[in-house]
């Protein structure tokens, strides 16, 4: 299921600022983190689903390139975006 315009305007004045910002790096990852956690979902009901897991592989590299770009650019930012997101437990 994809996300909504609502849901992905939400994600973006909740971590990019405003809802019209969406090439923030904070709003990007967290964009990145609700397809994850819906395809994890769809991955838990269907075990076979190859061609879906290489997409959420792609999609965990993606947004692990974009949190190094963002520890290397802004540290506190970083650290934020993590505890907001319950990412690196």
């Amino acid at each position: 299921m994809p996300l909504t315009k609502e849901k992905k305007a939400t994600i973006f004045s909740t971590f990019g600022g405003a809802a019209t910002n969406t090439g923030s790096i904070e709003g990007q990852i967290a964009l990145i983190t609700e397809r994850i956690t819906q395809i994890s979902g769809h991955l838990q009901q269907n075990k076979k689903d190859f061609s879906t897991h290489r997409g959420l592989m792609k999609l965990v590299g993606e947004r692990k390139s974009l949190l190094n770009y963002l520890q290397k650019h802004n540290l506190t930012g970083y650290r934020q975006l993590i505890e907001k997101l319950g990412l690196r437990k």
